[in-house]
């Protein structure tokens, strides 16, 4: 997997480069890139504080840029069709940052708006091959990726899982879906040739071996398009968190058999 991705990564990152060279006349100081991914074991089950096992993909998001001594944060995005889409908004050093159009430019201000720093004006060129609504995360790969970015442009470093924390902040507060840690958690740790199981109560993680030798993982494109913001899944969210409720627990991981009987209607 890991030699997949660092070819993929060599061919996204020239692809980037050239054309920020092209549209900005400069060359990018800062680049950064993050994957998609697979969960193998816990659907609906990481906004419940259960264990979930994902695996990071061999598709990527990568991110280039520079500082461009303006106000504005200009964003250059080629999606995987090679089809352009542009967004603007300001600077952290000069505005707060407010959801708004162009809806994917949400993912990216959000993160920016949750950045331990003041983000300075910066022009940025965005190519990914993550299949887009098709449920493998390409919306946390453009986070994590993103964050990275930020990381390599203003030298400041966190922690990976709080990266991975301000991430899925930057989705619930932004694009405005409600999703869990998991997404976020593998983009930011996934590890060769290796699964990652999760508990998403204590965010405490395990690289479980994966031999490439003996296994290998299958990933169907169903051709079935979705998109959280405007899907069912905050409705399942809210429907797992008011049978919690009911049972009077924080989550549905910690409920038994016992809870289970005593409300049966």
């Amino acid at each position: 997997m890991t030699e997949a991705i660092a070819k993929g990564e060599e061919v996204l990152l020239r692809q980037a480069c050239d054309k920020f060279l092209a549209v900005y006349s400069r060359k990018a100081v800062a680049a950064a890139a993050a994957p998609g991914r697979v969960n193998l074991i816990g659907e609906h089950v990481d906004y419940c504080e259960g264990f979930v096992l994902p695996v990071a993909l061999p598709f990527l998001t990568v991110v280039v840029g520079a500082y461009n001594n303006t106000d504005y944060c200009h964003v250059l995005s080629i999606l995987p069709n090679g089809e352009e889409a542009k967004a603007i908004f300001p600077a952290t050093t000069a505005s707060a940052l407010k959801p708004g159009e162009p809806a994917w430019a949400n993912y990216v201000k959000g993160v920016v708006a949750n950045f331990p720093d003041k983000v300075r004006g910066f022009d940025v060129v965005i190519v990914s091959d993550v299949p887009m609504g098709s449920g493998v995360s390409s919306s946390a790969s453009l986070e994590v990726a993103f964050f990275t970015f930020l990381e390599a442009l203003t030298g400041t470093r966190v922690e990976l899982v709080k990266k991975a924390q301000l991430c899925q902040k930057a989705e619930h507060e932004f694009p405005g879906m409600p999703c869990g840690i998991m997404d976020q958690f593998i983009v930011t740790m996934g590890k060769k040739d290796h699964a990652l199981l999760i508990d998403c109560r204590s965010l405490e993680s395990t690289h479980i071996p994966m031999d490439s030798t003996e296994a290998v993982i299958l990933v169907v494109n169903s051709n079935v398009k979705h998109q959280l913001t405007g899907s069912e899944y905050p409705q399942r969210r809210a429907q797992c968190q008011e049978a919690a409720n009911k049972l009077k627990i924080p989550s549905l991981r910690s409920a038994n058999i016992q809870d289970l009987v005593g409300k049966r209607s």
